[in-house]
């Protein structure tokens, strides 16, 4: 279960501000022009269709390869990453991703090929970097295509890389054509690997469900209030920081950074620049680099504090005293998570002091029922957030204007 403070003044907000923000995103749901908000309910099924191919996956592979970028690997990476802990028998999953020479070879030089099962995922099936390292494993582990168990593909109907699937005989699975890439995570991009890899996805869509369910109930209204505070408060405070209290929240930060980033930072229909700046930082590490500019740097940040209130590990500090090393033993016997913890709530009080918007997330512990309460959490936010700053929050047509430049490099 998941806890959200607004430690910000809510009392300020303008309850039309929030009426609008609500009923923008209820439109979209029922008017079927956005998809994720079905993948929860949706994605159950397929999670029952991939269960039936574990047995078969199972015998011949123990490791994942996922070919993909952006919205095709940073929400599974996520995932993985905050379930690994709990599910250490799971598959080992290695990412493709980056078009760095150095990375590619030094992934593809780690990957036990016969053991491997290489899944390809690009939503338009045209993605340049994805393409080029898929070519580059066929070519480097001698991969037979046709009719080959060991590739799959996940993308859209109809796709360039559908049609190469479908004509190699390869397993396919698709992303459904009202779901944009970075709001993929609860679709067969992240559904697939992470059920083969063997990691409760079920779970995952149940919490994430729950959530949708109690948002359309107004039973979590807090998610309004900080969307409609973000944004009245856009040009005073054009940054938000995700302060996350453990190195697991690390790939979901980067995860946020896309869904934030790329749908927020547009032009609004007025034609005006808009967007909300998303940083992440782990805590305690970036107490010691980006506090310092949080709490007397420029007053344009609103901060976001999530932690975990019970760690499945029980760490202890040791009740050691070491000579000149006496002024750490205030800590001497506790565990690292209380001091972890400490740090957090210490942290967020000063930053509360230097006159700073702050939120706080709380994670009971981390399992797969808050996984999926958080992405859909961060999903939400975002579409109310884009809503209320009236724009388009699915396209990205400065990702595309950036694609065509690359082109016509290629074609001069």
């Amino acid at each position: 279960m998941l806890r959200f403070i607004n430690h910000f003044n809510t009392k300020t907000l303008d309850p039309f501000t929030l009426e609008k923000g609500y009923e923008a995103v209820r439109f979209e749901a029922h008017s079927g022009e956005v998809g994720y908000y079905d993948l929860p309910r949706q994605s159950q099924t397929l999670v029952a269709e991939v269960e039936a191919l574990r047995p078969s996956i199972d015998k011949k592979y123990n490791t994942i390869a996922v070919i993909g970028i952006g919205g095709s690997s940073l929400g599974i990476k996520a995932i993985e990453r905050l379930l690994r802990p709990g599910t250490p028998n799971a598959k080992k999953i290695v990412y493709l991703e980056n078009s760095d020479p150095i990375s590619v070879n030094q992934m593809i030089s780690q990957i036990d090929r016969p053991r491997t099962l290489f899944i390809v995922i690009s939503k338009s099936g045209s993605t340049v970097e994805t393409l080029s390292i898929f070519k580059r494993v066929i070519v480097a582990f001698d991969l037979v295509v046709q009719n080959s168990d060991q590739i799959m593909a996940i993308t859209d109907e109809g796709s360039v890389l559908a049609r190469f699937a479908d004509e190699n005989g390869l397993c396919r699975f698709t992303i459904p054509a009202n779901v944009g890439g970075r709001f993929s995570v609860l679709s067969a991009v992240g559904v697939v690997p992470l059920t083969l890899a063997g990691f409760d996805t079920m779970s995952v869509l149940k919490g994430a469900q729950s959530f949708l369910e109690r948002f359309w109930k107004r039973e979590e209204d807090h998610l309004l209030q900080k969307a409609a505070y973000y944004v009245t408060h856009a040009e005073r405070y054009p940054m938000n920081v995700l302060f996350a209290y453990s190195d697991t929240f690390e790939e979901f930060g980067k995860w946020m950074v896309q869904i934030w980033g790329e749908s927020l930072g547009k032009r609004n229909r007025r034609g005006e620049r808009v967007g909300l700046t998303p940083i992440a930082l782990i805590g305690s590490v970036d107490q010691h680099s980006f506090l310092q500019l949080i709490v007397q740097g420029p007053l344009n940040k609103t901060v976001t504090f999530m932690h975990i209130a019970e760690s499945e590990e029980s760490l202890m500090i040791p009740d050691l005293s070491l000579h000149y090393l006496e002024k750490s033993d205030f800590v001497n016997g506790h565990s690292f998570n209380e001091l972890i913890n400490a740090q957090c709530m210490a942290t967020m009080k000063s930053v509360i002091e230097s006159d700073v918007s702050v939120d706080e997330i709380e994670w009971k512990k981390i399992d797969e029922y808050s996984v999926g309460e958080m992405v859909l959490y961060y999903e939400l936010l975002t579409s109310v957030s884009g809503a209320l700053l009236e724009i388009n929050t699915y396209d990205q047509p400065g990702v595309e204007l950036g694609k065509q430049i690359l082109e016509g490099y290629f074609k001069k």
